[in-house]
């Protein structure tokens, strides 16, 4: 929104139309005197040529809209910015995303699990607002990759970033969850959310799940379960570190079981996600549940613009003036 500091000097506006008249149409007007469009005897006199006449316009328009933004630039044209200020704490939410070879594979078309999962992490985190968002993901290891923010612009560029492990990784998912309590265990939000995704089992890692389970549930830490992909056979993309892909089939499982026990011990839910569809439809289940009341400020902040208008003022000035002195020759 825009608004002026001291808009008084708007009136000087109104000046406009009789300086106007005076300066350019009034006959009386200073340096003007009657000459006869012909000699006796000779050449008629040619009136100037429509170009110039055009550029003498352009050179009083450009002279009166500068001095225009002049006068608006005494107004104190100010540029009002919203600010939401939040007056409460949001809810601290960790995903721990499952970056083993397996989520390459080939069901959720048009993209594979992997980075299905990250798109829709994505839209979740477009529909929040005030919570403190992070990222950890898991394979031979488990990595804290965004620590909890509010700055969901940084958040999504990490997790555009993130790849998947090369062939030949294991699954940690007792780290995975033990990294996230660990990135939890100072929080001060009311609230702390762990999202685990995941589309197989635990098979190394030296902390099974079910005790980085019972260390969540320890300090309050609600987990939601869920498992990613269909079961069977399916289509997957294997890259290696030397650049070769090879293209086969993937005996696809995840220990149902597990994740089940997982989410009761902390006091959450599992969620079965056999597809994109179904995937998108976990996260918005999740989004409504995770949900807290915000309160909120709004805060203007001014922004003054009158340098602007001056700068303009003073180049559209000069420009008349180059046109009028440079390529019409006056003289006054």
């Amino acid at each position: 929104m825009w608004t002026v500091e001291e808009p008084l000097y708007l009136f000087l506006l109104f000046l406009f139309i009789p300086g106007i008249y005076l300066v350019h149409l009034w006959p009386r007007r200073g340096g003007v005197f009657d000459f006869s469009f012909g000699l006796w005897g000779g050449e008629s006199f040619q009136p100037p040529l429509p170009f110039l006449r055009g550029l003498g316009i352009t050179a009083a328009v450009l002279l009166w809209t500068g001095i225009g933004c002049l006068v608006l630039a005494l107004a104190g044209p100010v540029r009002v910015e919203k600010e939401r200020i939040y007056l409460n704490q949001g809810i601290d939410i960790l995903f721990v995303l499952d970056e083993s070879p397996s989520m390459g594979a080939e069901d959720f078309a048009p993209l594979n699990r992997f980075e299905t999962a990250k798109e829709l992490i994505a839209q979740f985190v477009r529909r929040r607002e005030n919570d403190a968002l992070g990222l950890v993901t898991f394979g031979d290891q488990a990595v804290l990759r965004v620590p909890p923010t509010a700055d969901y612009r940084d958040f999504l560029a990490r997790l555009e970033e993130q790849k998947l492990g090369p062939p030949g990784r294991s699954t940690s998912l007792g780290l995975g969850l033990g990294v996230a309590a660990l990135h939890l265990q100072h929080s001060s939000a009311p609230r702390q959310v762990i999202v685990l995704l995941t589309d197989g089992e635990n098979n190394s890692g030296e902390i099974s799940p079910q005790a980085a389970a019972g260390i969540v549930a320890s300090r309050g830490i609600v987990t939601y379960t869920i498992g990613i992909g269909s079961l069977g056979e399916v289509p997957m993309t294997a890259a290696f570190e030397s650049g070769r892909v090879y293209e086969g089939y993937y005996q696809s499982h995840y220990n149902e079981e597990l994740l089940r026990e997982i989410a009761r011990i902390t006091g959450g839910r599992f969620f079965s996600a056999s597809g994109a569809g179904a995937l998108d439809q976990v996260f918005q289940t999740i989004d409504s549940l995770e949900s807290a009341e915000s309160r909120i400020r709004i805060r203007a902040i001014p922004i003054p613009a009158h340098r602007s208008a001056i700068y303009l003022g003073l180049i559209l000035i000069l420009s008349s003036y180059a046109i009028s002195r440079l390529l019409l020759r006056e003289v006054i």
